[in-house]
């Protein structure tokens, strides 16, 4: 095994979950790299050596491109907001290092593909950070869909809602800003990850996206960004679908759920009970045909190295361990794993087509 220097950029909720998995994922997964808290980047000096002192690092600075440009950090992991993630992206692997970006993948699609074309010219290992889809329970989901344990799938249903925004009087802050921090670009990118992941590619969508609370202290006569949004879609397969998000949803803390039903069975899955997946199959016998509910355990992907004990169950922060491993893996083998700044790239393209339904009324081909 050998060490490889990490840069954060961000020292915030993403950039300390970063920071802990890097520290964390050596032992969990026993990986041949093992990740050195090189320096972390915060908005100033005295955040940045905060964060340094609270996680680790060995150095701290103000200055992303005094990070990206330093002989010692030789892999960057961005969990900065959406508009600083191209540069810095397009910086680091101008220098041939390694990239992880915190979802969504640039401030739009026009960022998402700029940064993928850097990433391709480059040859460097790069990977976005879409951590619900890892938890055992949709690994495992995503085994069964693609093993054929519910036949053909027909539909599919996903929902990204919580409740962080739903009071009215809550002062407007920067998520209330810019088509990037709305729902459809903060909330609506993991969901529609999970879509593409678990059924495949969307072929035509039709959606509808609005302001809920346009009013709120603090936003001094500016336009604010959506805070609900659907749209129904056909998938390339020919399954139908439904896609929700809402950041304004009284009561739901961190609702990222799907169903789907396919011709011999049918899967449910809900993040506020994430270490469970509810499986319904046909032929079961009628005396017990219902929903079984599947406590993950050893015997589901990514469990064991966490927990030995059945039932006991993942939690937030393994997921991004989970993410560091991938990552991890990538650079030690020089190979591309999912989901990749093409991946993200392709989720990017989703959302503006929804946006683009929204504001024309009709059916966006993809």
């Amino acid at each position: 095994m050998r060490e490889i220097g990490i840069g954060i950029i961000g020292g915030g909720y993403m950039g300390k979950a970063h920071a802990v998995a890097m520290s964390a994922v050596g032992a969990v997964f026993n990986t041949a790299l093992r990740p050195r808290l090189e320096m972390i980047c915060a908005t100033s000096d005295a955040s940045a050596e905060g964060y340094r002192t609270a996680y680790g690092f060995a150095r701290a600075t103000a200055d992303w491109r005094v990070l990206v440009a330093d002989p010692r950090v030789e892999a960057v992991v961005i969990a900065s907001p959406q508009d600083t993630h191209r540069a810095i992206a397009e910086a680091a692997f101008a220098l041939k290092k390694p990239v992880f970006c915190e979802k969504p993948l640039g401030a739009d699609l026009a960022d998402s593909r700029a940064m993928v074309a850097a990433a391709q010219a480059s040859g460097c290992v790069n990977m976005v950070g879409f951590n619900y889809i890892r938890t055992p329970a949709s690994q495992f989901a995503r085994a069964l869909v693609a093993r054929g344990e519910i036949g053909t799938v027909t539909w599919f249903r996903g929902e990204h809602t919580e409740d962080f925004d739903a009071d009215a009087t809550t002062p407007a802050t920067w998520r209330n800003f810019g088509a990037a921090n709305g729902t459809m670009g903060d909330l609506a990118p993991h969901m529609i990850n999970a879509a593409l992941a678990l059924i495949g590619p969307i072929a035509r969508l039709s959606a509808d996206i609005a302001s809920v609370h346009t009013n709120r202290p603090g936003t001094d006569g500016r336009a604010v960004n959506d805070d609900i949004g659907q749209f129904i879609c056909r998938f390339a397969n020919g399954a139908m679908g439904h896609l929700s998000f809402s950041r304004v949803a009284m009561g739901r803390k961190m609702g990222y759920a799907y169903e789907i039903t396919g011709t011999t069975g049918a899967i449910r899955f809900d993040q506020e009970d994430q270490n469970a997946l509810w499986l319904y199959r046909a032929d079961d016998p009628a005396d017990i045909r219902g929903f079984r509910k599947i406590l993950t355990g050893p015997a589901h992907p990514d469990y064991l190295p966490f927990c030995q004990g059945p039932g006991h169950g993942t939690g937030y922060q393994d997921q991004i361990i989970i993410e560091a491993r991938d990552f991890l893996r990538a650079i030690e083998t020089n190979t591309a794993i999912w989901p990749t700044f093409h991946d993200g790239m392709e989720v990017n393209r989703v959302v503006a087509a929804a946006h683009a339904s929204a504001q024309s009324g009709a059916w966006m081909t993809l």
